[in-house]
């Protein structure tokens, strides 16, 4: 796409791209994304979409209310199983699906599903960065290879999902805790830059 992110005719991506940082900060600040922050940017983005259906929005975008919901969902679908066995918190899962819901109501679907895969997939390996740089200052490479390991092992001898969580919950007090919200926000708000240029 053609031109900077940050001008008048994509508001919405503007928009969207100030609440992931704000929602960052302060996850990197409590280790929590408040529902204040997440639940308004999702019912935000599902009106945007649906005044996008009647197009009574300037440069609101191409998506509707469908493609809006559909980008809620699927943000949620591609976190619900690290939340389910106790890899990240709700405000994390819920500040991707306002993401997804903002992302739907600007592009046409189906490209506002691959725009909303692609950036968390971007999250996911600055996630693992950030990761790897936090074992290697804190130097504990054998307790981190130990919990990989646990880790693992707890996916393939457990019976259920519900198993899986309550290992997870027992490993908690050893955990190195990483703020998602940061790594998710520089993976979304990066996409869109690599997408429509600085």
């Amino acid at each position: 796409m053609n031109g900077t992110l940050w001008t008048v005719e994509k508001w919405p991506l503007v928009v969207v791209c100030l609440a992931m940082v704000v929602a960052a900060f302060i996850d990197w600040w409590k280790f929590k994304v408040p529902n204040w922050l997440t639940f308004p940017i999702i019912l935000s983005g599902w009106l945007l979409g649906l005044l996008n259906t009647f197009a009574l929005v300037p440069f609101g975008g191409e998506g509707g209310l469908g493609a809006s919901i559909a980008g809620t969902f699927l943000a949620c679908a591609l976190l619900l199983p690290m939340y389910a066995v106790g890899g990240m918190g709700a405000g994390d899962v819920k500040m991707t699906m306002g993401f997804g819901a903002w992302v739907g109501a600007f592009y046409a679907f189906p490209d506002s599903m691959w725009i909303v895969f692609w950036a968390f997939c971007a999250g996911t390996v600055v996630g693992g960065f950030i990761a790897l740089g936090m074992i290697i200052v804190r130097g504990k490479y054998l307790r981190n290879m130990q919990n990989v390991k646990e880790i693992v092992g707890t996916f393939t001898t457990s019976s259920n999902l519900g198993e899986v969580a309550d290992k997870a919950n027992a490993r908690r007090p050893r955990w190195h805790r990483l703020p998602y919200g940061v790594p998710l926000c520089i993976g979304f708000v990066g996409y869109l830059i690599y997408l429509h240029g600085f």
